[in-house]
Order: structure tokens, then C-alpha cells, then sequence
């Protein structure tokens, strides 16, 4: 594949994520838009890792950490969701008030 092909995808992913982040009224939409927002920098790290210097696998593994950084904030964002659900049975943005008290 061409790298403009897959820097075009990466755009499109990355301009999806922000519209949906921006837009979500829920908190469980607005974590699988970050996701994808972390999953087109991902490509992009990998496509100019494979493109620049494929001997170098700088842009594969710092990809890796970047992986292991949205596993970890899916584990706790789900928690403090599913901790807000609990108590306010809503998971809605704009009706999360937890600061008002």
C-alpha cells in the first residue's frame, strides 16, 4: 500500500474520534472515540516506522506503549463509568454533576 492510502485512513479514523469526542453525550461513546483516536496515531507510528526505517522498529514499539496506555485507561475509564452508573444510573455527560456537591 501507498503511504498516502494509509495516512488518508489514519486521517479518517483520527477526524472520526475527535467529531465523535466532541459531539457524545455518553461516556461509554466518548471512550471508544478516544480509542480511535489512539488506534489512528498507532497506524501512523507504525506506517512511518515501516516507511523511514524499517530496521529500526522505533515506531512498532513505541505503538506497544501506546497500546499498553489505552488497555490501562479502558480498565479504569470502564470503572469509573460503571461507578457513576451505579450511583446516578445515568451515564449521559451532561447530567454528571459529581462536582457540584
Amino acid at each position: 500500500m501507498m503511504l498516502e492510502h494509509i495516512l488518508v485512513l489514519s486521517a479518517y479514523l483520527f477526524s472520526i474520534g475527535i467529531y465523535g469526542l466532541i459531539t457524545s453525550q455518553n461516556m461509554v461513546r466518548a471512550l471508544m472515540c478516544l480509542e480511535l483516536i489512539l488506534n489512528a496515531v498507532n497506524i501512523n507510528f507504525v506506517t512511518f516506522s515501516d516507511f523511514f526505517d524499517s530496521r529500526q522498529l522505533k515506531g512498532n514499539i513505541f505503538s506497544i506503549f501506546v497500546i499498553a496506555i489505552a488497555a490501562a485507561e479502558v480498565a479504569i475509564g470502564s470503572a469509573i463509568v460503571s461507578s457513576i452508573y451505579r450511583t446516578r444510573k445515568s451515564t449521559r455527560i451532561n447530567q454528571s454533576t459529581l462536582l457540584n456537591k
